[in-house]
Parts: C-alpha cells; sequence; structure tokens
C-alpha cells in the first residue's frame, strides 16, 4: 500500500540519513519514478524532503525534522518478539541489549496489545545454535568490533593458505557472521578483502583512521563476494567403488560432507562405481574414513594416499595404547 511505503521512506530517512532513489526503489521494492512521486507527496504533506539529482545528489530529510510516529502493527510486533538472542549478537555483546529493549518495547504497548509477547513467545522459539553446541567467540572477535565502532585501522596477523602467516595492516569495513563463522570484509591497500576472523592469530588497533572507500555497502558488497566465491569453486570429484549393502543408506548421509552421488557401472563382484563430489579433499576423507571398508577410492591418487596415510596413523595409535595395556607395571 502507498501508505505504508511513504511511511517506510520517512522511517529510512530519517534513521539513513542522506540515501539516494535508486538505493530506495531496490529496498522498497518499486520503481525510481514511483520514489520521486512519493517524496513529491510528502513534500505536499508538510514533511520538509528533498532530492538532488545528479552525480553526489540523494534524498534527504531537513536534519533538524523528527517524525513522533511510534505505531506498530501486531504483524510487526509479532515479528519483533519473535526475536531471541542469536549466537552472533551474543558473542558481540548485544545479548542483554537486546533484551533490554525487548523489555522497554514490551513496557510502552497498550493493553490491547501486550498480550502478543506472551502469544509469540509461546508459539515460536528460533533455536540456531548447531546440534554440536554453541562454538567459542573467536578470540579476537570484539577486538576487531572495537576498531570498527572507533574507525581505527587493525595490525593483523593471520593464516593464509598452507598456514602461512601473513602480516597486513588494513582498514575494517564490516563483520559478517555466516555459517556460525565471522568473517572481516576489510580494505588492504586498494583492495578489498574478506578475512574469516578464526584465523587471526595477532590483532591490534592502530592509532591510524580506517578509509571507507566511497559508496561501500557492506551487504551489497558480501552478496556479490558469496556469488564469486560460489562461482569460483569447484566441486572434489572422487571416484569410487561402494558396497552395494551402503547403498541404501547412501542417500540419508548426504550433506554430511558428500553433496551429490552419481552412479555408475556394476563390478563383476557387486560393488557399484560411481562418483561422490565434496567440497575439498579433507571433507572427502572425513567423510569417507567413516564408512571404513564399505567404500573404495579409485581416483584422485592423493586421496587414496592420505586415506591410507591416517589410517597407518589409527593403527599405529592403537597398537602403541595396546602394547602399553599390555607391558607389565
Amino acid at each position: 500500500m502507498r501508505a505504508d511505503r511513504l511511511l517506510a521512506i520517512l522511517l529510512i530517512l530519517q534513521a539513513r540519513g542522506r540515501t539516494t532513489a535508486a538505493r530506495l526503489s531496490e529496498e522498497l521494492e518499486v520503481s525510481v519514478r514511483t520514489i520521486y512521486r512519493d517524496l513529491d507527496a510528502l513534500s505536499a504533506a508538510g514533511v520538509p524532503v528533498f532530492a538532488d539529482r545528479g552525480p553526489g545528489g540523494g534524498c534527504a530529510l531537513d536534519r533538524d525534522y523528527r517524525t513522533t510516529l511510534t505505531g506498530l502493527t501486531e504483524r510487526e510486533l509479532q515479528a519483533l518478539f519473535a526475536l531471541r538472542v542469536p549466537m552472533p549478537l551474543q558473542q558481540l555483546g548485544f545479548g542483554s541489549t537486546l533484551q533490554a529493549a525487548l523489555r522497554k518495547l514490551s513496557a510502552s504497548l497498550t493493553a490491547s496489545t501486550r498480550g502478543v509477547e506472551e502469544s509469540v513467545r509461546q508459539r515460536l522459539y528460533l533455536d540456531a545454535a548447531p546440534w554440536s553446541g554453541p562454538e567459542a567467540s573467536p578470540p579476537f572477535l570484539l577486538t576487531v568490533q572495537q576498531a570498527l565502532w572507533q574507525n581505527r585501522q587493525l595490525d593483523l596477523i593471520y593464516l593464509g593458505p598452507f598456514d602461512a602467516a601473513i602480516q597486513r595492516q588494513v582498514s575494517p569495513l564490516g563483520l559478517v557472521s555466516k555459517a556460525d563463522q565471522w568473517y572481516l570484509v576489510s580494505e588492504v591497500e586498494g583492495a578489498l578483502r574478506v578475512i574469516r576472523v578464526s584465523r587471526l592469530v595477532a590483532v591490534e588497533v592502530s592509532p591510524a583512521a580506517a578509509v571507507r572507500p566511497d559508496g561501500f555497502e557492506l551487504e551489497q558488497f558480501w552478496n556479490r563476494w558469496c556469488v564469486t566465491v560460489n562461482a569460483q569453486r569447484d566441486p572434489y570429484i572422487v571416484q569410487v567403488r561402494i558396497n552395494p549393502a551402503l547403498l541404501s543408506r547412501l542417500p540419508s548421509l548426504l550433506g554430511r560432507g558428500a553433496t551429490t552421488w552419481q552412479a555408475g557401472a556394476v563390478d563383476v563382484d557387486g560393488w557399484i562405481r560411481g562418483e561422490l563430489s565434496f567440497e575439498t579433499l579433507v571433507e572427502a576423507r572425513t567423510f569417507l574414513l567413516g564408512l571404513g571398508r564399505a567404500v573404495e577410492v579409485v581416483e584422485p591418487r592423493a586421496l587414496r594416499w592420505s586415506l591410507r596415510d591416517f589410517a597407518r596413523q589409527i593403527e599405529s595409535l592403537y597398537q602403541e595404547k595396546e602394547g602399553e595395556e599390555a607391558s607389565p607395571s
């Protein structure tokens, strides 16, 4: 509805300050022409809003203007009270802050809407923790967050490919939590870099001010980066022979390391040839070690050698333990 969109534009401009009509159109899923018509409507209603076209332009409210609109629909209240403190916010230290904000919201409700909180609490519970239990926060997460709030550069040492230590001074631009991992988006010598926070081994906040590229938008950059990474990630294909007794269980095992299975010919001994795909050699090795003698890797040879090496290490460990237990005290 147009009234909802006008209110949304007003609240966005009040919270964000100057922004472009193109960004408003993308966020509200309407055309740029519609945004300009809505801005004209707000201006006609007495809202001090203005729009400058061309490079460097944008839409903004008069800096002294503030709306006193505070009404929330029942659906909006349901969405807010459905929030539980997710693990990433707890790791950043926002857990108690969010709970306090929701308590203040609850206390400000009218008698007719006060029951929404309890109704939602009894009907929705969002548990984002992995089955293995919540992981500890990366040790330097709060230091990185501090640099972000203070707009300071960071002196980092982190582990790169093959665990090589890399030392850099970076301008932190944002933190992103994805799939139980934290990533630091930063500017390094004029280029944008993404570093996994768990790979940091030393971090110091520099007195130098961070440099933010003009027009940088964290969400837009992250979405583009993820698309690029996914497009460049070639699957790790493993040619195997599988014991037919395992075949019925294979669909339930996919997704726990292996992503796809493509069956091929049946050998004379009844074993089935096919291909399993993984993201990395390490994931392939972990998955296949758990299947023991039920799967034989045919190719690649590097994986065969790695599996054999791990099997020998395991065998040697338990042989040593059994020898210690059998020796007289």
